[in-house]
């Protein structure tokens, strides 16, 4: 198996261990996606896209369609996608994403978690380039014929990287810039996608030793716990 299989495997069950923190994340996807383009999910990619996000999620119909509601009032605000790049602790490059209704206070809380953890909170572009930002979908394995090699021969014009059986279905990852293409094609040959995102996988990884990891994971729990941080990415190494 490839990076990305590697990558998954080793996140997995870290990424959105709550519940309730989910939804909300889930939830400024939905605001994002329908002030970008509407409410109608069948003329809005974006917002189909997170949809099958909040179901692969479990969360229920009744809130995914009050989520939807709300941001279609004019009188709810928007949310902006900020990047911030720096280092944790032992040279370890760190992406954050996050989606904020008040730059100001993302920003300071973002600069607070790194300074009292021992990080340095970088320029624009300083660490990015370190990680490579695809985009993976999950995709119903009933709904493919063929068998996987067949599979990546079939999508080779959409330059997959990955094609992998997981428990959850056939898990496709490419770069970033593949998404939407990937998606008409899945939706034109009716195949289920059961979930899609993006993410960025380290070029390389550093490995640490368990005084050092902790030094790092409690940079990396800070940042999660910020209701402003969407995603947290970085390039140490993960059993």
């Amino acid at each position: 198996m490839g990076r990305a299989f590697e990558f998954r495997k080793a996140r997995k069950m870290k990424r959105w261990s709550a519940m309730a923190k989910t939804f909300t994340r889930i939830g400024k996807d939905i605001v994002m996606a329908v002030k970008e383009g509407g409410p109608n999910a069948e003329t809005n990619s974006r917002l189909r896209a997170v949809i099958q996000n909040a179901k692969a999620a479990n969360m229920p119909k009744d809130t995914i369609d009050r989520a939807i509601k709300k941001a279609s009032d004019k009188d709810t605000a928007n949310y902006k996608e900020t990047i911030f790049e720096g280092y944790a602790p032992h040279g370890i490059a760190l992406i954050v994403e996050t989606a904020t209704d008040n730059n100001n206070r993302t920003v300071a809380n973002v600069r607070a978690s790194f300074n009292k953890c021992d990080g340095n909170l970088g320029t624009s572009g300083s660490v990015v380039f370190m990680f490579d930002h695809t985009c993976n979908f999950t995709i119903k394995k009933e709904d493919v014929s063929i068998e996987l090699e067949e599979l990546e021969l079939e999508l080779i014009d959409f330059e997959v990287e990955e094609v992998f059986n997981d428990e959850e279905g056939l898990i496709i990852y490419a770069p970033f810039e593949q998404f939407g293409a990937l998606q008409n094609y899945f939706e034109a040959n009716n195949i289920e996608i059961l979930s899609s995102g993006f993410e960025r996988i380290p070029t390389t990884t550093t490995k640490l030793n368990e005084e050092q990891k902790a030094d790092v994971e409690k940079l990396l729990e800070r940042l999660d716990e910020d209701d402003d941080v969407q995603n947290v990415y970085h390039s140490m190494e993960e059993e």
